[in-house]
């Protein structure tokens, strides 16, 4: 799927279909990562099973506009979810400036899914990590949630906040001297969306 979805050729509902299908697999593997509690239900034929019931305070949050592209998985693996959003503008490497965030009310209680398909620089991550981490969300409930990543990226996200994971499908080879992620996916969002 990585293939078929780093072709520059492939038509935009292909790109669709494939990001959809790894951003399912990187949201389950991200899910699976949660605390959980032991559970005991009794089956159909009345015997008990022992599983586990994970965190109920759980929420999404979507690094605009690429971010969004990750909702819907998370909406098919977490009924009823809440997703939050921010918006942060890029302006080179290091120039990057808030521009707007709306997320629930009650972030500091839960576990927080920070959704974006790119980990490039970690710029990006670090302030919306940063913004997280000053609405009272403790360190260690933020998981990150994306595609591929640049090593520059991850080394930047885990230097500044070590108790964050990363769930990523795949690391690339670094970035190039415009802090792109090579060999990468182009403009994600763009492809995404149909407006490249």
């Amino acid at each position: 799927m990585h293939t078929l979805i780093r072709d520059r050729d492939i038509t935009t509902p292909d790109f669709v279909f494939y990001s959809d299908r790894l951003i399912r697999l990187v949201v389950e593997h991200g899910l699976g990562n949660l605390p959980f509690t032991e559970k005991q239900v009794v089956t159909p034929t009345g015997s008990i099973y022992s599983g586990v019931d994970f965190c109920k305070k759980l929420c999404g949050v979507s690094i605009v506009r690429s971010g969004e592209s990750m909702e819907n998985a998370l909406r098919a693996c977490c009924k009823g979810i809440k997703i939050g959003k921010i918006l942060i503008h890029r302006v080179g490497d290091n120039g990057q400036q808030l521009i707007y965030n709306k997320l629930p009310s009650d972030i500091a209680e839960r576990h927080v899914l920070l959704m974006d398909p790119v980990l490039g620089t970690g710029n990006s991550a670090n302030q919306a990590i940063q913004l997280l981490r000053s609405t009272g969300v403790p360190e260690d409930h933020i998981m990150f949630l994306n595609l591929i990543s640049a090593p520059e990226g991850i080394h930047c996200v885990c230097k500044r906040f070590p108790d964050v994971k990363i769930v990523t499908s795949e690391i690339d080879a670094g970035l190039n001297q415009d802090y792109r992620v090579v060999p990468g996916l182009g403009e994600y969002g763009d492809r995404y969306f149909g407006t490249d």
